[in-house]
């Protein structure tokens, strides 16, 4: 029996003992009536002392001075592509790095718990579940009611987010421009969808009596604003509203996406605490004035806003020459693959993915080199980013032989094996194991690429990524199930073209 229901049995129980006393209390003299009422008043008051929805109030621990005491900043934050996600085995996100260094200044540490519920997110503050909500949200008259937001971390605006005509990349300017909707006056009688509970909805809403137009709103009950831009990318639907920053990251993953359409004038966005949190109130608020002075911050908002993150490959100069040599690099790729008991010419595909062949790429992420290692990985395999080109190859080639390691007992079958190592190469070992584990909950195939590869490809959505089995939440799967069917089509390629492969 959980928490809930023992509450509201022993509120049943108490009420139920109240009714009776009351017809006791009818039966008895005038002075031990007034008695019984007092008794009775004081049963009825601890018995009220309940949330509305019947589960017992929390604690509220509200100042500073307690949270140190208890031991950690309990802060709830979402997954998704900017905030908070796992990459390649290392948490990052622009919130997660922000709560880093609240952290620090504040020398307490902080457990994160995420939300994607944006009611659940700011009902969780309210109730005492969460100390601060660490979200972009939009500061409004409606929620300043209930809640009390920080000091601005950013500005931003409402944009409508639309998919451009089928083939725009073959049309002019001014044919696109023709075809999509270009003011928000025309978008009467269009139909929007946005996630539920979302500042968008208000802006709508006044909008259609700013402009004079009618459209309708939908509200999505399960998929975030993300999802939402997903589904307008794959034309699933029309229309939805996005703040301008989180359009931006998801137009360097869509490049159909049109979000030139503002809908809003600029917006302050911020987090939440619970009211009467005073001293924290205090100094977050003090370190977010600081901290938004300081280069760190314009480089951290670059880092997760401004940087493409596309890994949409296209086929072009796949091949550098026409005399069998993909690059300046065949002779060591030869050497290593050896080691790696690969064809190599799939390593040079890889690398392809990762760098062009360019030794001198840094990713949005930190990841660098041909083979575009993250730092804590490099530094396992004895590298750093001065490393020469021979050296970046070879701690590559070290990382993948331990990744095969990880699946040669349970997919002997070489070639499929390859797929699971390709993966986790790109998205971390632990998101191939979710994955693996929701293909096997579901009655498939976990050493089967296929039957794994619908569950990666799944594991934004939060039906798959919030199940009991998954250990390392969010992840945007159609990145990595891209990212393996193209260096798979590219190695094909090699095979037509470059007829040498290794002698095993």
């Amino acid at each position: 029996m959980n928490l809930y229901f023992l509450i509201t049995n022993n509120r049943k129980k108490k009420l139920k003992i109240i009714i009776l006393r009351i017809i006791e209390l009818l039966m008895l003299n005038f002075s031990t009536k007034v008695f019984l009422l007092i008794w009775i008043s004081l049963i009825v008051f601890s018995c009220s002392n309940t949330n509305t929805d019947g589960v017992a109030n929390k604690e509220k621990i509200c100042d500073l001075k307690q949270i140190k005491e208890r031991g950690k900043l309990v802060v709830a934050t979402q997954y998704n592509s900017t905030d908070y996600f796992i990459y390649r085995g290392q948490p990052m996100g622009y919130q997660i790095e922000m709560l880093q260094l609240l952290s620090d200044y504040l020398d307490v540490p902080i457990e994160v718990k995420v939300d994607n519920d944006l009611t659940s997110c700011l009902d969780g503050l309210n109730n005492g579940t969460y100390d601060l909500v660490a979200i972009g949200l939009t500061i409004t008259n409606k929620r300043k009611d209930t809640i009390v937001f920080t000091h601005p971390i950013n500005t931003t605006k409402q944009v409508l987010v639309q998919h451009k005509p089928k083939n725009w990349e073959k049309m002019r300017k001014s044919q696109i421009i023709d075809s999509i909707i270009t003011s928000p006056v025309d978008l009467g009688e269009k139909t929007i969808y946005v996630e539920k509970g979302s500042s968008f909805i208000n802006r709508l809403q006044n909008l259609q009596e700013e402009i004079g137009e009618t459209f309708t709103i939908i509200e999505s009950e399960e998929k975030t604003v993300e999802e939402l831009i997903t589904d307008v990318a794959n034309r699933k639907i029309d229309y939805t509203i996005s703040d301008y920053n989180i359009a931006l990251v998801n137009k360097t993953y869509y490049n159909n996406l049109d979000i030139n359409v503002p809908i809003s004038l600029d917006q302050n966005l911020a987090w939440a605490i619970r009211p009467k949190a005073d001293s924290l109130i205090y100094e977050v608020n003090k370190w977010i004035d600081e901290f938004k002075k300081t280069k760190k911050h314009k480089k951290l908002y670059t880092k997760y806003y401004r940087n493409s993150r596309s890994t949409n490959r296209n086929m072009q100069g796949f091949l550098a020459s026409t005399d069998g040599q993909i690059s300046d690099y065949d002779d060591v790729i030869k050497t290593y693959a050896k080691e790696l008991k690969w064809d190599w010419r799939l390593l040079s595909s890889l690398i392809y993915q990762e760098s062009r062949f360019n030794n001198n790429v840094h990713s949005w992420a930190g990841a660098y080199g041909l083979m575009q290692l993250m730092p804590a990985t490099a530094e396992r395999f004895g590298i750093d980013s001065l490393a020469s080109p021979n050296a970046n190859i070879h701690a590559g080639v070290k990382f993948l032989i331990w990744l095969d390691n990880q699946f040669v007992e349970s997919i002997p079958d070489e070639a499929e094996r390859q797929k699971f190592v390709l993966a986790s190469y790109n998205v971390g070992l632990g998101h191939v194991q979710d994955a693996q584990r929701l293909a096997e909950k579901n009655g498939k195939n976990k050493t089967n690429w296929e039957d794994v590869s619908f569950y990666l490809l799944n594991k934004s959505k939060p039906k798959y990524y919030q199940d009991p089995v998954v250990k390392y939440g969010y992840c945007r799967g159609s990145e990595v199930y891209n990212y393996v069917n193209e260096i798979i089509a590219r190695y094909n390629h090699y095979q037509n073209l470059v007829d040498t492969p290794l002698t095993k």
